[in-house]
């Protein structure tokens, strides 16, 4: 009798992700008409579907998340002269380009446009080509129990405790690779809690009106929330649409959807539930501030999809995707907002993004690419960027020095020529900003740096003392 075959499955088992899903969002981002083309030939079936999306998707079988457990147990059986088999509902074409890449496997089968090889289906293909107890199958999922009764021997993968009991109900040899085990950090990670530092923004025109009170304060912080919310959502989408260009980034490629740690489902799930938590709160915050939220995810979205990819536009919509965080705490608490902050705020915004663009670029400089994956620019244009955001940041201290002498600060402030030191401090933190990032040393995102940058608080606190000093002396 001829020994047993390695059948491997493909999806969550020897790779931590999903195919489809990864098609889906690499279409969606890539060819958006062309996915919803494929997504036109679902009523057709699941396989037709995924052979049309198949088409449209760029998969990258280099970058993808593989889980090392699987790809060692497969070496350890083929060393032993053992033959291995990837069978998977993934279509045939992407399913042989990914065996191709691993170089472990001695057939492959997938599905095509007639046949979706999962579940029951997978379980009769294998029966027909291996026979009955002719096969060892390694999976992870309930689809699998069909495959796994006519196995000879069960291999499962990270599976949880309720489907461990099911397999063991079967009546044939198990093999435990993993533990199941849930870890929720990668869902939390996912949603960039330590980019609500942003959101901090709703609650300055409590401050700059000087309208510091307990209701006022509750506004705000619902405002806060669900910002984060909506922000993280957004972040979910965007960390889903560059999936390919984190993979290849030495340390976006650590992000939980791109490392396989967080299962693109999970994540396509996670972001419309945020969204809507993030709704709730707007709509008790009043229609006026659900009409904010509704423009900063229509940004947002547009970012994502089209804007980040072009130059010197990607940096005007990160600066008022800022600002807009200024107006939402304005609207949700009633109080106006003056025209000094808002021209301050997307001056000094605009320095930021500029700031973190020129961060990428010079990252992509060290490691030699000529260009930023999925952005507009070029490593030529250094030069140019940190111009920019000097030039925007003093702009932005310029308004602030105007705004001393308006009408304005006479009326919030008793002493006025406290406020000038700010300029000062404002000069030296912009300009050391630039610095540090020409120097390499630059958090992706400046404000997340500024967050753990001790010069920062000192600049900070600075600017507190001065601004007491105006108001109370």
């Amino acid at each position: 009798m001829s020994e047993p075959v390695l059948v491997v499955d493909l999806d969550g088992t020897l790779l931590k992700s999903d195919v489809l899903f990864e098609n889906f969002w690499n279409a969606l981002g890539k060819n958006w008409l062309g996915c919803l083309k494929a997504l036109a030939l679902l009523p057709q079936g699941r396989a037709a579907f995924k052979a049309k999306l198949a088409e449209v998707a760029k998969l990258e079988p280099e970058t993808l998340p593989y889980n090392q457990d699987v790809i060692s147990y497969v070496k350890s059986w083929r060393d032993r002269g053992g033959r291995t088999a990837l069978v998977t509902a993934t279509n045939q074409t992407q399913a042989q380009m990914i065996a191709e890449h691993l170089a472990l496997f001695d057939e492959v089968h997938g599905s095509d446009e007639n046949r979706n090889l999962k579940g029951s289906t997978k379980a009769d293909f294998l029966s027909e080509h291996f026979g009955d107890a002719g096969f060892h199958y390694v999976g992870d999922s309930t689809a699998d129990l069909h495959v796994w009764q006519k196995a000879k021997k069960a291999i499962t993968v990270g599976i949880p405790k309720s489907l461990k009991t099911k397999v063991a109900a079967l009546g044939v040899e198990t093999e435990h690779l993993r533990s199941g085990a849930r870890d929720f950090k990668p869902y939390v990670k996912a949603m960039r809690p330590h980019q609500w530092l942003k959101n901090v923004l709703v609650f300055v025109p409590m401050f700059t009106a000087h309208q510091i009170d307990l209701a006022t304060f509750f506004l705000s912080v619902l405002a806060f929330i669900a910002f984060g919310l909506i922000a993280s959502s957004v972040y979910l989408v965007n960390d889903l649409l560059d999936l390919n260009s984190d993979r290849t980034h030495p340390r976006k490629c650590k992000r939980p959807l791109a490392s396989g740690s967080l299962p693109i489902l999970h994540g396509s799930l996670l972001a419309p539930a945020l969204l809507a938590g993030g709704i709730v709160i707007s709509l008790y915050l009043g229609w006026q501030f659900l009409l904010v939220m509704a423009a900063y995810y229509v940004a947002t979205t547009a970012y994502s999809f089209n804007l980040k990819k072009r130059s010197i536009v990607d940096i005007c919509v990160l600066a008022a995707l800022y600002t807009v965080r200024i107006v939402a705490g304005g609207v949700a608490t009633g109080l106006p907002l003056t025209v000094w902050l808002l021209a301050f705020s997307l001056f000094f915004f605009f320095a930021l993004a500029a700031v973190k663009r020129q961060a990428e670029l010079l990252d992509n400089a060290e490691r030699g690419k000529l260009n930023v994956t999925g952005r507009g620019y070029f490593v030529d244009d250094l030069p140019i960027i940190p111009i920019m955001a000097i030039a925007s940041g003093y702009v932005s201290i310029l308004v602030f020095a105007l705004y001393i002498n308006s009408p304005a600060v006479a009326e919030l402030y008793s002493y006025p020529p406290a406020l000038w030191a700010i300029c000062f401090v404002l000069l030296y933190w912009v300009s050391r900003l630039v610095m540090v990032t020409h120097r390499g040393h630059m958090h992706d995102d400046p404000l997340v740096f500024a967050a753990k940058d001790r010069n920062s608080y000192i600049c900070a606190v600075f600017i507190l003392v001065c601004l007491l000093t105006g108001a109370l002396l």
